[in-house]
């Protein structure tokens, strides 16, 4: 697929609480077709210590206003540097980046995310819901307040919550979801801490149904000249960037 250089247009900033964000951005050029889990590389401008591109993933794309929208947690300079953007400004983006989740048809489909890993995973439902599937998703968060886009995530399927000190859902992490003892799916996807896409990986060996999952290496290029998003598979190293981020758990050492 071709990759672009352009640049969009900010139309909006939405503060989901004091850490997350999104940015709805418009491109000037209509949008080339993308898939759910792949990747944009964005320029942070005027920063002085973001020298690279930071890979964010596509949230949502809205193709009757030419947009895309991002889902991104303040974390260092360059995220920081992009939650204070507005309306009109502009962003240089390379785009689209990395492969694409599967989407079966007609299967029960369980996603499964963690903090900021669930960027990918409403785009994800909404493919899942129109190839015909039945889609439940359970959002892992610290409390209540980090619970952001409950009525996103509903037009598309059942949302689960779970949080670690229990004031919303069930508590505990989202591997530790009641659903997961009381019900079987046909298909699991999954983005988030290493750590918890591992325990839905084992969970899903368990349950002998396919997983993926979308990595979150550290990346610099995009285009695999780095090197630096390496990850190990069964049939060698791989770059996360070019043949990921999404793999299958049978693909990977885990």
């Amino acid at each position: 697929m071709k990759k672009l250089v352009q640049d969009f247009e900010v139309l909006h900033r939405e503060e989901l609480n004091d850490e997350h964000f999104t940015l709805e951005i418009r491109a000037y050029e209509p949008l080339p077709e993308i898939k759910p889990g792949q990747f944009v590389n964005v320029l942070v401008e005027n920063s002085t210590q973001t020298f690279l591109r930071r890979p964010l993933s596509i949230h949502f794309v809205d193709y009757e206003k030419n947009s895309i929208k991002l889902y991104i947690k303040r974390i260092g300079e360059g995220t920081k540097k992009l939650g204070t953007l507005v309306s009109g400004d502009k962003l240089n983006l390379v785009f689209p980046l990395g492969n694409q989740y599967s989407i079966p048809s007609s299967s029960k489909t369980l996603l499964i995310g963690g903090g900021c890993g669930v960027a990918p995973l409403l785009y994800l439902a909404k493919h899942l819901k129109e190839a015909g599937n039945e889609v439940t998703t359970i959002l892992g968060v610290r409390s209540a307040i980090d619970a952001v886009e409950m009525d996103a995530y509903k037009a598309y399927g059942r949302i689960l919550v779970t949080t670690e000190d229990g004031s919303l859902g069930d508590k505990g992490y989202p591997t530790q979801h009641s659903i997961l003892t009381n019900e079987n799916f046909d298909y699991t996807f999954t983005c988030g801490p290493e750590p918890m896409m591992k325990a839905v990986a084992r969970y899903a060996k368990e349950k002998n149904i396919p997983c993926e999952v979308s990595l979150e290496n550290t990346m610099a290029c995009g285009f695999g000249a780095c090197l630096c998003c390496v990850t190990p598979t069964k049939t060698g190293n791989k770059c996360v960037c070019t043949e990921g981020p999404v793999f299958n758990i049978n693909d990977l050492t885990w």
